[in-house]
């Protein structure tokens, strides 16, 4: 088998601080931002790759009830509902500037007891996104 990871989706409450915590803060290129019914899904992805995150409104969900899109709610409000592993050739340097920008800083850069050195932020809807460093 062949099988690539083309596109994962993160929920975002607020279409345009998503786009610019994507876009402007990541530096992601926009590859789609689509309007339906109110509600806006964007695609967004690193430059030069193929792969894709997809910003979704969560409460667009079908089948989704009312309990469940509070409990969505409050995951996201906590971190605990999206994440992402991002990963870079130069950690510090990187974080270094994710703090001129204003980003939600979880974690600062750290290296972890299972081998890894990474950071953590928060992006505008909450969603947890690890930052590692590539060996």
């Amino acid at each position: 088998m062949d099988i690539r990871i083309h596109a994962s989706f993160l929920p975002h409450n607020d279409p345009d601080a998503a786009l610019a915590f994507y876009r402007d803060k990541l530096g992601f290129e926009v590859r789609n931002d689509v309007g339906y019914g109110g509600k806006r899904w964007i695609t967004v992805g690193p430059k030069g790759q193929p792969t894709s995150i997809v910003l979704y409104p969560p409460d667009a969900s079908p089948g989704v009830t009312d309990d469940e899109r509070r409990t969505i709610a409050e995951m996201m409000a906590k971190g605990t509902f999206g994440i992402v592993l991002f990963a870079t050739k130069d950690l510090d340097a990187d974080f270094e500037q994710l703090q001129g920008k204003d980003v939600e800083i979880v974690q600062e850069p750290t290296d972890q007891p299972y081998g890894v050195r990474d950071c953590a932020v928060r992006d505008p809807a909450g969603n947890m996104i690890r930052i590692q460093q590539l060996a």
